[in-house]
């Protein structure tokens, strides 16, 4: 007569880690699916104009930029923008929303409220001053940046963009995306006001 062994309770003893580790293994990949899902679903709660710029209260980085070849004026420099507040907007012709913002634009340089720069990003020339001869051009000066190298200096996220830099050539507010009469308002002329005074913005 064959003699009984009775395995089962150290049989099932070994077999308890297996499970675990079996189990582990597969609720990974869901726990890190959910960590990936959550982080992109409050990711589109987020504001990008009111993503907060590294430069401000910073000087702005050293650059020296052309002018766009056939237009009348020089280029733009760091240099360009210390004595005086001024406004420095990031435009480019292939920009449809730069359209949006520019009677604005124009508005301003009409009434004289405040000198306006601009940085023309990533740009063939001759589209630039087509653009510019079209819809009128309100700038004082305007830099080529074909390559985009000073746009990422200066921590552009799109176009457009627009800066405030004070009399001492500071960034102390940034405005992402197209300007228009409320944010002209709330946020760009108390800034350029408060950086007169010698105040800081609060943008």
């Amino acid at each position: 007569m064959a003699e009984r062994t009775d395995t089962g309770p150290v049989a099932d003893t070994a077999a308890a880690p297996a499970r675990g580790r079996r189990i582990a293994l597969a609720v990974l990949p869901l726990l890190v699916f959910g960590g990936i899902a959550l982080f992109l679903f409050n990711g589109l709660y987020l504001n990008p104009r009111e993503i907060p710029s590294a430069l401000l209260d910073k000087p702005v980085p050293e650059f020296d930029m052309p002018p766009i070849a056939g237009r009348d004026g020089a280029g733009l420099a760091a240099t360009d923008l210390r004595g005086e507040v001024s406004l420095v907007n990031v435009f480019a012709s292939w920009c449809v929303a730069c359209r949006v913002e520019h009677p604005l634009l124009m508005r301003l340089a009409e009434e004289g409220v405040v000198p306006i720069h601009g940085l023309n990003y990533k740009d063939q020339p001759d589209a630039a001053l087509a653009w510019l001869r079209r819809f009128g051009d309100p700038y004082d000066r305007v830099g080529s940046d074909l390559s985009g190298r000073v746009g990422i200096d200066w921590g552009v996220y799109g176009v457009p963009e627009t800066f405030v830099v004070n009399a001492e050539g500071r960034i102390v507010c940034k405005h992402i995306g197209p300007v228009m009469d409320r944010d002209l308002d709330d946020k760009l002329l108390p800034a350029i006001q408060a950086a007169r005074a010698g105040r800081a913005a609060t943008c």
